[in-house]
């Protein structure tokens, strides 16, 4: 594998101080509640708001600030994120009356959890479309309390217009205005305002993800994400100027994102990197996508299209490209295993899941595609296992557990099986 332009490695920072500055956080919250999260709200967001859950007139409000065109688009996108749930939904399902042996019926039971918590990151950007990617799958999936949570607009009391909207049309119940850990310590713990939590999904900064990884356990969470990334591979068919695009789509997250292309043409990588240059000259997001691409924009040349699979299988990107001759997809495709979502085709742009296509954008980061997938409505349901048996049934495999358990030395286990025969003999 040739390195035609390298990138920074990516390490894991000494999380020392920002461990203990969150495990500060999370603890102010837990022992002042309320107090604290108004505090937090003051100090890092200027805003006094003394009631932190948004009123039906403050979403009203936010309607009244929004668009019809836009509010159109946000209605669109939703109705394509909720098709594709509820499809999902679909494919899964109850299992009913499996028997492994005479007398022994099992099954299981697919439960939504009671409540749940959509983080929603304010930021530089209103990210109103992460609230459509989390409000919506837990409304199919049949949550009871949905609630959300995003940082106000700093300098004010309200949450960006746009982002509330989003939120009321995904469905959500409840809607807090606080962000930041705090807002993960408080929906995990609960205070008066607040009343915690089963789940909480969503991205964040390095605050919000580390106070996640803290509060793990106590609450239950998507996964723990990093900065985004985007892997594409390509061969010469592809269009260089398609994807340096979708590389500075990336690039413009933050400047800790990730755009990465594995080609098997070296012109075409060539021909990418003057593309990118070109592209950033006149984007708007120019300093933090060039600080990004600089840093963490890597392309790589490849021997063939096996050994691209191969570098992606191990990389296990949080957004993968395939941009390859029509021949050549479904060979790639079927060797890949590891990713949070698949693109495929010069199409298909990473940015069309991001926002209307149907799919999630809430995916892993950082090498978890290696164990885990994105946010789906499967994120908010749990498969519960039940069993009963026949009084001969359990006199046939009493026995057998009563063997295993005394075989492990943990009697009281044994004793459980035995006094059901003892008492049926």
């Amino acid at each position: 594998m040739k390195v035609l332009k390298p990138s920074k490695v990516r390490t894991e920072a000494d999380r020392t101080a920002l461990a203990q500055a969150v495990t500060e956080i999370i603890n102010n919250v837990r022992d002042n509640g309320d107090a604290a999260l108004i505090d937090y709200n003051t100090r890092f967001d200027q805003c006094d708001r003394q009631l932190l859950r948004v009123s039906r007139e403050e979403i009203e409000e936010a309607y009244a600030q929004v668009s019809e065109s836009d509010l159109e688009d946000i209605r669109k996108a939703a109705a394509n994120i909720e098709a594709f749930a509820a499809a999902q939904k679909g494919t899964v399902g109850t299992l009913t009356d499996f028997s492994p042996a005479p007398g022994i019926s099992l099954g299981h039971k697919v439960i939504p959890v009671e409540s749940c918590c959509c983080y929603v990151p304010g930021g530089g950007y209103p990210l109103y479309s992460t609230a459509l990617m989390l409000g919506i799958p837990a409304r199919v999936a049949g949550v009871k309390r949905i609630t959300a949570c995003s940082p106000v607009i700093k300098g004010t009391t309200t949450i960006h217009p746009k982002t509330l909207v989003a939120m009321d049309v995904a469905g959500i119940h409840e809607i807090y205005a606080i962000g930041g850990a705090q807002a993960i310590a408080a929906f995990s713990y609960g205070t008066d305002q607040i009343k915690p939590v089963n789940l909480i999904v969503g991205p964040g900064n390095h605050f919000v993800t580390e106070a996640k990884r803290q509060c793990y356990g106590k609450v239950g969470i998507d996964f723990v994400a990093g900065p985004s990334e985007v892997l594409v591979i390509a061969d010469g068919n592809a269009d260089p100027d398609i994807i340096a695009a979708d590389l500075l789509a990336q690039s413009e997250h933050d400047k800790a994102a990730k755009g990465l292309v594995v080609t098997t043409s070296e012109e075409l990588g060539k021909a990418i990197i003057e593309s990118v240059e070109l592209q950033l000259s006149v984007l708007d997001t120019e300093e933090i996508a060039r600080a990004s691409w600089n840093d963490y924009g890597e392309i790589l040349i490849a021997d063939d299209l096996e050994e691209a699979v191969a570098y992606a299988n191990e990389y296990a990107p949080e957004h993968l490209e395939v941009n390859v001759a029509e021949e050549e997809e479904d060979s790639v495709i079927s060797a890949l295993i590891n990713y949070g979502s698949l693109f495929i085709g010069g199409n298909t742009a990473e940015v069309f899941g991001d926002y209307a296509s149907g799919t999630n954008h809430t995916l892993p980061t950082l090498g978890a595609a290696r164990y885990t997938g994105g946010v789906w409505v499967g994120t908010f349901l749990k498969t519960c296992t039940y069993q009963k048996m026949t009084k001969p049934a359990m006199l046939n495999i009493a026995p057998l557990v009563s063997n295993l358990a005394r075989g492990e030395g943990l009697i009281g286990h044994a004793r459980a099986a035995e006094i059901r025969i003892e008492k049926n003999v």
